[in-house]
């Protein structure tokens, strides 16, 4: 099986597999989910032998940025593929010239980031009624 993870222009693919996990799986509000930020984004899209298994968007705001909507379809976890999807987000950056960024962390997933090098900051805060943390990684 080949997994490929690059910057995409297929939005629809993108917003697809996030209706599925975000809005489906976890129950986030669409209204929620669809923040009217993808326009201005840069869209990460993850294929695995060409089917779209992983998506993850990218906010940058002059030297911020933001990494969000990480997600990836609850039969293909396990595989590599969001650490996949979050190494080419750092690569991304990086080819912007940005060296930080910042990430809200659903807790039960700090550890998958904290083995990336990300760093937990300040409380823990509820979004969509789910708790998160703040994470920050310097490159």
């Amino acid at each position: 099986m080949t997994l490929t993870v690059g910057e995409t222009g297929d939005l629809a693919a993108c917003l697809a597999l996030r209706r599925r996990v975000f809005i489906e799986e976890q129950a986030v509000p669409e209204a929620l989910e669809l923040d009217g930020l993808d326009d201005g984004a840069v869209h990460l899209l993850a294929l695995l032998d060409g089917r779209p298994v992983g998506t993850a968007r990218i906010l940058i705001g002059g030297n911020q940025a933001k990494i969000g909507r990480v997600a990836v379809l609850r039969e293909m976890r396990g595989r590599g593929i969001g650490a996949a999807l979050m190494a080419e987000a750092v690569a991304a950056l990086r080819r912007r010239g940005l060296h930080e960024a910042h990430l809200a962390a659903q807790c039960h997933a700090l550890p998958f980031y904290e083995r990336l090098g990300w760093e937990a900051y300040g409380p823990e805060f509820d979004d969509a009624g789910i708790p998160h943390r703040a994470m920050r990684m310097t490159f």
